[in-house]
C-alpha cells in the first residue's frame, strides 16, 4: 500500500469537506477549492479526518492513491493557511525592479518597455522595492507555482553576470567569461 496514500488527512478547525460522487469540495477561511478524483479512488470523511482508499492493486490505482492524497492535503492546507512563493531580483541586476500598479505587477527587466503582469483569479502579488522581492500568494498550490514560474520565465537568471529573477534561496552556478576577459590565454 502507498505510504503517502494511507496517511490520514487531519482537517483543521474551520475547514469543511463535501464529497459528492467524484467531486471533492474543500471550504475554509481563505476560500474554496474543488477537484474531481479518479473513479478508482474513494475518499471517506470520518469526523475531522479524511481517508483515501483504492479499490484494487493495479499499477494505475496504486499511482493515483498517493497522488490523490497529496492533492487533497494541499487543498486542505491551501484553504486554511494558503501558499506563497517568493522571487528575488538579483542584486547584480542593475536597473531591474518590480512595483505594484493597482493589483497588477509592473516589471522593469532591462527591456525597452515595462512588462505588465495581471494576476490570474485567485492569485495576489506583493512587491517590495527595498528587498527586491516579489511574493506570489494564493490558495491553490499548483497555480501559485505556475504563476511564479511564469514571472521567473520573463527574465530567468543567467550564469555569467547573475542578472535575472530567481526563486528565494535558489543558487545559480556562475560561469567564467571569455578567456581573454580573465587575463588568461592569449600569447
Amino acid at each position: 500500500m502507498s505510504r503517502i496514500g494511507k496517511k490520514p488527512i487531519e482537517l483543521p478547525a474551520g475547514v469543511d469537506v463535501v464529497i459528492k460522487d467524484n467531486l471533492i469540495t474543500v471550504k475554509g477561511p481563505k476560500g474554496e477549492l474543488k477537484r474531481t478524483i479518479p473513479p478508482q479512488i474513494q475518499v471517506v470523511k470520518e469526523g475531522a479526518v479524511l481517508s483515501v482508499r483504492r479499490d484494487s492493486d493495479e499499477d494505475e490505482a496504486r499511482a493515483l492513491h498517493g497522488l490523490t492524497r497529496a492533492l487533497l492535503a494541499n487543498m486542505v492546507t491551501g484553504v486554511s493557511k494558503g501558499y506563497s512563493k517568493v522571487l528575488e531580483i538579483g542584486a547584480e541586476s542593475v536597473g531591474y525592479r518590480a512595483e505594484m500598479s493597482g493589483n497588477k505587477l509592473m516589471l522593469y527587466l532591462g527591456y525597452s518597455h515595462p512588462i505588465e503582469f495581471p494576476p490570474p483569479p485567485g492569485i495576489t502579488f506583493a512587491a517590495d522595492a527595498k528587498t527586491r522581492t516579489i511574493t506570489v500568494s494564493g490558495i491553490d498550490k499548483e497555480l501559485v507555482g505556475e504563476v511564479a514560474a511564469q514571472v521567473r520565465k520573463l527574465r530567468p537568471p543567467e550564469p555569467y553576470k547573475g542578472k535575472g529573477i530567481r526563486y528565494q534561496g535558489e543558487v545559480v552556478r556562475r560561469k567564467a567569461g571569455k578567456a581573454g576577459k580573465t587575463g588568461k590565454g592569449g600569447k
